[in-house]
């Protein structure tokens, strides 16, 4: 098949750890033809959604993982599978992005399905499922927020568009804050945030489920760094090896069906003790890890999920 990817700057990617590498390393060993680009070279054209990209190959030599073939445009209706996988914010830009790629409905494979990438972003998924969240607010008003945490006491603030740990902040009963947070980030955005009741069982990890249309296939814990509240591995957090305990199985057999019906072929969930936080759907992480703890091909899984689509 001809697989395009829409994906940031291939040619930085860490290989040891990069889930749209492996998924491309995959790709390529089962025989097709890759193309990549970035999501500012996509584009509208008199009807055709166009892109400027390369073909590549990849091999795993850090520093010389891909080769780039000459700088080419294409139509992406001439290919079968497209993979929206460039990171948040999840922006006005990201959001024409699925817009766009929506236009190729019924002749490629987008995945994830682009339309519901926009519908449900990941911090607002969860608001389907309040019995397996902790206690959430979305909102901007500044005494609206103070409400919560006088309710809530210690409570996570970040914002609702972010993505790798950034802009969290922890705000404890002692917490004096607030007010310069919110000032300071409603100062460069006019997007919501989103509070969440803090959850002691953090200090424990925070367990990165991935689901393969809908079907969990394996966890990592990923453990915050000393004096550290997020677990994110880009600020630092440690994956370590962990199984699916029944809350994990419980939580994926509610959301798994929707996830299917959505088109969500691979997402990563977010559980601390027994809630889920988020559910990531725009370029989710964590494939290569998962695979060197438990010794599987998570990569295959999701290639199967998208090859028994043609």
């Amino acid at each position: 098949m001809k697989i395009a990817f829409q994906m940031d700057p291939i040619q930085s990617v860490d290989i040891k750890a990069d889930s749209s590498f492996r998924l491309a390393e995959e790709a390529q060993a089962r025989g097709h033809d890759l193309f990549f680009y970035g999501p500012d070279m996509l584009a509208y054209d008199e009807g055709r959604i166009i892109a400027v990209g390369h073909r590549f190959t990849v091999q795993r030599v850090q520093g010389d993982h891909v080769a780039l073939g000459p700088r080419e445009q294409v139509d992406l209706a001439e290919f079968d599978v497209v993979w929206l996988r460039q990171d948040p914010p999840f922006d006005m830009h990201y959001i024409t992005s699925t817009h766009l790629l929506d236009r190729l409905a019924g002749q490629v494979l987008v995945v994830n399905d682009p339309f519901w990438v926009r519908n449900y972003p990941e911090k607002l998924m969860v608001l389907d499922f309040p019995d397996l969240t902790p206690p959430t607010m979305v909102a901007r008003d500044l005494e609206t927020i103070k409400s919560f945490k006088a309710r809530h006491g210690d409570i996570i603030l970040k914002p609702l568009y972010g993505n790798g740990g950034a802009g969290v902040f922890r705000l404890d009963e002692n917490d004096r804050n607030l007010t310069s947070l919110h000032e300071l980030f409603t100062g460069f955005s006019r997007e919501p945030l989103i509070a969440q009741k803090f959850l002691p069982d953090v200090s424990n990890g925070d367990k990165r489920v991935i689901l393969v249309d809908g079907e969990p296939v394996g966890a990592i814990n990923r453990v915050p760094a000393k004096g550290e509240t997020r677990s994110n591995m880009h600020v630092g957090g440690r994956p370590e090896k962990i199984g699916l305990s029944a809350r994990d199985l419980e939580i994926c057999a509610r959301i798994g069906p929707l996830l299917r019906e959505k088109g969500q072929i691979f997402v990563g969930i977010d559980v601390i003790g027994d809630y889920l936080t988020e559910i990531n759907v725009t370029s989710p992480t964590g494939i290569q890890e998962l695979e060197r703890f438990d010794g599987i091909n998570v990569a295959d899984m999701i290639w199967q999920a998208i090859e028994s689509r043609f």
